[in-house]
């Protein structure tokens, strides 16, 4: 302990020095703080150590974080002591590696609704963080107040829980049932709404509460543009940002055709976007009451994102939009429930701005797992065509649908795009650094308000 202490003073006492002869109305002050410095040193190395090092409580409820000091911090000399420092390694004072949560570079990952395993999306983005696909992000708590909950013992219960048992045994992840009883952040924190687009304005709330950093909004964001426009002033008042999970707008499929159709005056682009639901009233009853925000809100969101990002969309700038009758199919189906829902099954149209752009937008409930986009000439020719996936990442989705054989298809043909999204916001969290292409809530405030633009105008259209 003298060889700590005098260790100590002689590390100050040049820093101390030039303050006192650069201030030397400072001298009592500074005085008085060195013995302050002393005395708290020295209660703190008489309670605190033992023979093997000191062991500094974790500010969570995770297993504790050991600081190792090395024995030769025991000898009574300063020339021992300097060299036990300079002998020190990262490591010395690195967390064991059976410690968990977020390391120094990662951001604190809090999935708020996670969903029925190979059928949530929110499962899904888990999956991508626990097999480290997002270096950036550490996934550190899952939220899931349903299974946990009031439907532990419903369908989906029992796999779920079985799923966060092994999660937890192996991930050391924590599963919660509130925002409300996450701890403190232990890194810049970051959390992942994937929850039922109807909990998302309080859901946004809890975690700015919660002292996130930063909010990953899975699409739509809210039911309602006002709802949406409400959680966005909330976040900047709070100092908070909040990045959208339009994966399209970074996908290769999307920056290739713009790309393309750059080089072809007059060229028109068609976005194309299918799922696998099969065809039967029974599949989509269930599609459209689980998405009963609708179709435009729901799975052709992304497209109308892309429209708000690149094309100068916006409700005010919309000249004209006219449905393809030919390919689109409106019908009124019940739910699970029993109750009736009326939405699009598939839908075509063609959006004209005042600012002389055009753009057509097609998307099929049942129309298969991939999706495309297309250029055509000024002659209604397809001259290009570039599939989601491509020829390249084909063989990542084999190797997935073997992995996971019963998960929804369309997670793995987007499945890189999810991680590049992911991996933009976490890294932005902790550094700082733009998350490039990554949609901001001031553009999905635009998308929902063209959502529900678009919505009545195109059902009332089929009807005619």
């Amino acid at each position: 302990h003298q060889s700590f202490i005098y260790g100590v003073d002689h590390c100050l006492s040049p820093t101390i020095i030039k303050y006192i002869n650069q201030h030397p109305q400072h001298i009592i002050n500074t005085t008085i703080v060195a013995i302050i410095m002393k005395l708290f040193i020295t209660a703190f190395l008489l309670t605190a150590t033992t023979t093997s090092g000191f062991t500094i409580s974790s500010t969570t409820s995770r297993q504790p974080t050991y600081l190792r000091i090395s024995q030769s911090s025991k000898t009574d000399t300063s020339t021992n002591l300097a060299k036990d420092f300079d002998d020190t390694s990262p490591e010395d004072v690195t967390p064991p590696s059976n410690s968990s949560g977020a390391k120094v570079g990662q951001a604190e990952v809090v999935l708020v609704g996670c969903g029925a395993p190979n059928r949530g999306m929110g499962w899904y983005h888990a999956v991508q963080m626990l097999e480290g696909r997002c270096p950036s992000a550490s996934l550190d708590y899952i939220i899931e107040p349903w299974f946990l909950g009031p439907g532990s013992e419903g369908p989906g219960g029992p796999e779920f829980n079985e799923w966060a048992t092994t999660t937890t045994s192996t991930y050391n992840t924590q599963f919660l049932t509130s925002v409300a009883d996450l701890p403190t952040p232990a890194q810049p924190r970051v959390a992942l709404i994937s929850g039922r687009t109807a909990d998302n304005p309080r859901l946004l709330n809890e975690c700015i509460d919660a002292g996130c950093k930063c909010i990953y909004l899975e699409k739509p964001g809210a039911p309602t543009v006002k709802e949406l426009e409400e959680m966005m002033e909330c976040a900047e008042k709070a100092g908070i940002e909040v990045l959208m999970g339009y994966n399209k707008n970074v996908c290769k499929y999307v920056r290739k055709t713009r790309e393309f159709a750059e080089t072809i005056p007059g060229s028109h682009v068609t976005f194309v976007s299918n799922n696998a639901y099969e065809n039967t009233p029974e599949s989509l009853g269930e599609c459209f009451e689980r998405n009963a925000e609708g179709m435009l809100k729901n799975m052709a969101i992304h497209e109308l994102a892309l429209l708000v990002s690149f094309y100068d969309v916006s409700v005010e700038n919309i000249e004209s939009v006219v449905a393809d009758k030919d390919f689109s199919s409106m019908q009124t189906l019940p739910g699970p429930s029993g109750k009736e829902f009326t939405d699009f099954d598939k839908i075509k149209f063609t959006i004209k701005t005042k600012t002389g752009k055009e753009v057509s937008v097609a998307a099929d409930r049942c129309g298969g797992t991939d999706s495309y986009a297309t250029v055509t000439d000024t002659n209604g020719e397809e001259v290009f065509r570039y599939w989601m996936p491509d020829e390249e990442d084909k063989a990542t989705v084999q190797t997935l649908q073997a992995k996971y054989p019963t998960a929804m298809p369309y997670f793995f043909t987007q499945d890189p795009d999810y991680v590049t999204v992911k991996e933009r916001v976490a890294k932005h969290t902790v550094t700082g650094e733009e998350a490039e292409g990554v949609a901001t809530i001031g553009v999905a405030v635009e998308t929902l308000r063209v959502a529900e633009y678009l919505t009545p105008l195109l059902m009332e259209q089929l009807q005619d």
